[in-house]
């Protein structure tokens, strides 16, 4: 069968490391175009069950510092070379992009469907960033859960990080790696 363009673009996204990530990064319009593309996802309701926070600049060492020192309050004990890796953390890429899930609680949509809805989001920004030529790669850690870091880039209540997508000019070709087998996943439901 023929294979679409669209199909060929699911197929080739791969994620290229943060550490492989360089200048430049996408400019104001292009991000844009990138979120016009990323919002296309299933959205029951009609919640937008999430936002984006532009993290660039000067404002990606500060959170370093940040979290070099949340590191330390956290574990007084953390290694030298721990410390310098979350100091790093949000370095390296020109941009990331912070996508918030805004969780409705009480609403007929439940709220993992709103979350997944987020999840989408990050997915569609990844395929975006690809698509216009950039590299790109979803990171969380402990960083996404930690109650300082959040208070610090102000989430609200009911708000919570579900990804953060750094994204930049690839320094190198993006690994492939081994990929499930569909047919080992699917099965049958037989009544």
């Amino acid at each position: 069968m023929p294979i679409s363009p669209a199909l060929e673009a699911l197929d080739q996204r791969r994620s290229v490391p943060s550490m492989q990530l360089g200048e430049p990064g996408p400019d104001e319009a292009t991000l844009l175009r990138m979120l016009q593309s990323a919002v296309r996802v299933p959205d029951h309701g009609k919640l937008v069950p999430f936002r984006f926070l532009r993290i660039a600049g000067d404002a990606r060492h500060a959170l370093g510092e940040f979290l070099a020192a949340r590191t330390l309050q956290r574990d007084p004990d953390a290694p030298a070379a721990a410390v310098e890796k979350d100091r790093l953390r949000f370095s390296r890429a020109p941009l990331v992009v912070a996508v918030i899930a805004r969780l409705q609680s009480g609403h007929k949509v439940p709220e993992q469907e709103q979350l997944l809805t987020a999840g989408c989001a990050c997915f569609a920004l990844l395929q975006a960033a690809q698509a216009l030529g950039f590299g790109a790669q979803w990171l969380t850690a402990w960083v996404a859960y930690d109650p300082e870091v959040t208070r610090l880039l102000g989430l609200g209540e009911g708000e919570r990080i579900v990804g953060f997508i750094h994204i930049g000019t690839p320094r190198m070709e993006a690994p492939e790696r081994e990929r499930p087998d569909p047919r080992v996943l699917l099965s049958d439901w037989n009544p």
